[in-house]
């Protein structure tokens, strides 16, 4: 072989060493910190508009009461859930009081519940009441994508008292 041949060759096998180093580190690093949710993230807070404090997310998530009903809840059955229960996966019996608030599941620190599980996404889904007092669950544009009944969710859907909302390994449900 020619002195030409072999430092061509040799500088190939440098690139493509290099090229598999990057996307090592790359990799190691979204292991580590993430993958990042720059545009999802813009978005959401170009939508929102500018309130202070949590008042911003009970007013997404229960229009304005209309004439006739009670505001702060909507109308309340006796078969209306009180509490969310946390069925499977890691923090098995948890309970959250259901207050007419957004609960925001993912595994960010902010969340109502922190999810540690690795099908999860930073900010996965929120459940929130609607104004007959129905509460509605929502995936966010999760990656692994959330359940209900074994169903996939594509868009804000009523949840049944008992049926399980299955995020990963974790499973919730509405209860009495």
């Amino acid at each position: 072989m020619s002195e030409l041949t072999l430092t061509v060759m040799r500088l190939g096998f440098l690139a493509v060493l290099w090229l598999f180093v990057i996307v090592a580190v790359q990799v190691i690093r979204s292991d580590l910190f993430g993958t990042r949710v720059t545009q999802r993230g813009s978005r959401r807070e170009a939508a929102r508009p500018q309130q202070p404090g949590r008042q911003q997310t009970r007013q997404q998530a229960a229009p304005p009461p209309q004439r006739g009903q009670q505001g702060g809840g909507g109308r309340r059955g006796r078969n209306a859930p009180t509490k969310l229960v946390v069925t499977e996966g890691t923090l098995t019996g948890t309970t959250v009081a259901l207050q007419g608030q957004t609960i925001t599941l993912g595994r960010a620190h902010d969340s109502t519940i922190v999810l540690d599980d690795d099908y999860a996404s930073s900010r996965h889904a929120r459940i929130y009441p609607d104004r007959d007092g129905q509460w509605i669950i929502e995936d966010l544009g999760s990656t692994n994508g959330t359940y209900l009944d074994r169903s996939r969710l594509t868009t804000p859907t009523p949840i049944p008292l008992g049926a399980p909302i299955r995020i990963g390994k974790t499973a919730i449900e509405l209860r009495k």
